[in-house]
């Protein structure tokens, strides 16, 4: 057999479904993986199912049903400070993670750079090494998740074609200020850069943090690919809706891609996405509460058995170091820390490695999400306290 891909060698499966693999095998808690445990909106649920009622059920526009397209352009106006025409700047797709990798491969030649904070989403540097671009690192320091001005301006040069930025930030709930986004569209326009931007979370925000588009900031109308979906506002991500805002010129491309990776998101999906996208402001209020109250409930808990947890800004993640319990525990990284976990407790969690191109950065971390019921998060509260039993 003649070779295969090679670029394929140069990345691993996703270790957060993997640990999720896991943790269903033994019947655990899964804390890896962020999905909601608890039920999504009646009310979209219902709208979903009347589409397929009446027959939404064949292939949708390529690029997005106009009822959906409208929605979001109205939402992105109003909440993100982004004005965009329906018709000519929306890409509807098959979740935030089909939007990524339509873009990058919409818009990368051979040669270019793609800029990328770590810890960050494992699909990044995957999605850039396939796209047939060189991904260039920026560290976030704990505790505030900062970056060094000075690296960042260094990473960026003549090759950059883009920089990815994830705020609500995953897996650090880093939420980017005004100051570090203006600083970034500076750099953006001294370079010539793209700005590609992940918002998944941005309704879920703690302790009177502000979401803001770098779109919206001047300078940046027609330079920034704004990614979002509906899987974590209303816990939905099993229905695999997204979408990517962008100039014109750069939407004409993604829509190419996008046609030939997957031709359409779910049809009936999409009406409910249009839906669930005019929800009163009630509901994101309640959502934010709800979060914060497991943020609160799971940081607390983390820190009384040993774990020093970060307390996130934004998203639904905690990152902490896990040094301590590793000595306990004699174990010396953090893939086998993650499954000796499992096996004493019943949780699960992500090993830290699996956010960042340098492993010695994560070797002591890991991180755990909360996005779970109660129930569910008393029960890892009973599993982890046997980590301070005699």
């Amino acid at each position: 057999m003649k070779p295969l891909s090679y670029i394929t060698e140069k990345f691993t499966e996703s270790v957060i479904r993997e640990m999720t693999r896991i943790c269903d095998a033994v019947g655990g808690f899964n804390l890896s993986q962020g999905f909601p445990d608890f039920e999504a909106p009646q009310e979209i649920k219902d709208a979903a199912v009347q589409a397929i009622l009446n027959d939404c059920n064949q292939y949708p526009v390529t690029f997005g049903e106009p009822k959906l397209r409208k929605a979001i352009a109205r939402k992105v106006a109003g909440y993100n400070k982004i004005k965009c025409n329906s018709e000519t700047d929306i890409t509807v797709t098959c979740g935030a993670t089909e939007a990524m990798i339509a873009t990058l491969k919409a818009v990368v030649n051979p040669g270019d750079e793609i800029i990328i904070f770590e810890p960050f989403y494992e699909n990044y540097g995957p999605d850039v090494i396939l796209s047939g671009a060189k991904p260039r690192y920026v560290t976030l320091y704990p505790p505030n998740w900062d970056y060094s001005c000075e690296e960042l301006a260094a990473a960026f040069n003549n090759n950059t074609k883009a920089i990815i930025i994830n705020t609500p930030n995953n897996p650090t709930g880093k939420v980017f200020s005004r100051k570090e986004l203006e600083e970034i569209v500076s750099l953006c326009l001294k370079w010539d850069s793209l700005a590609i931007t992940d918002e998944v979370y941005e309704h879920i925000l703690y302790d009177g943090e502000e979401h803001i588009s770098i779109a919206s900031l001047d300078g940046m109308a027609n330079r920034v690919v704004t990614i979002s979906s509906i899987s974590k506002t209303y816990s939905l991500t099993g229905w695999r809706i997204g979408w990517a805002i962008a100039h014109e010129k750069i939407t004409s491309r993604i829509r190419k891609v996008h046609d030939f990776l997957t031709v359409g998101a779910p049809t009936p999906f999409q009406e409910a996405a249009a839906f669930a996208l005019n929800m009163p402001e009630s509901y994101y209020e309640s959502l934010r509460l709800r979060y914060n109250l497991s943020r609160d409930y799971l940081f607390d808990l983390l820190s009384q058995v040993g774990f020093k947890p970060y307390l996130p800004k934004g998203a639904y993640y905690i990152m902490t170091q896990t040094e301590e319990l590793m000595e306990k525990l004699s174990v010396h990284d953090d893939f086998a820390f993650s499954k000796k976990l499992i096996e004493l407790t019943g949780v699960a969690t992500v090993p830290g490695t699996s956010f960042y191109a340098n492993s010695n950065k994560g070797a002591k971390q890991v991180r755990f999400c909360f996005c779970k019921k109660e129930e569910t998060l008393e029960n890892v509260k009973k599993g982890l306290r046997r980590l301070v039993k005699d």
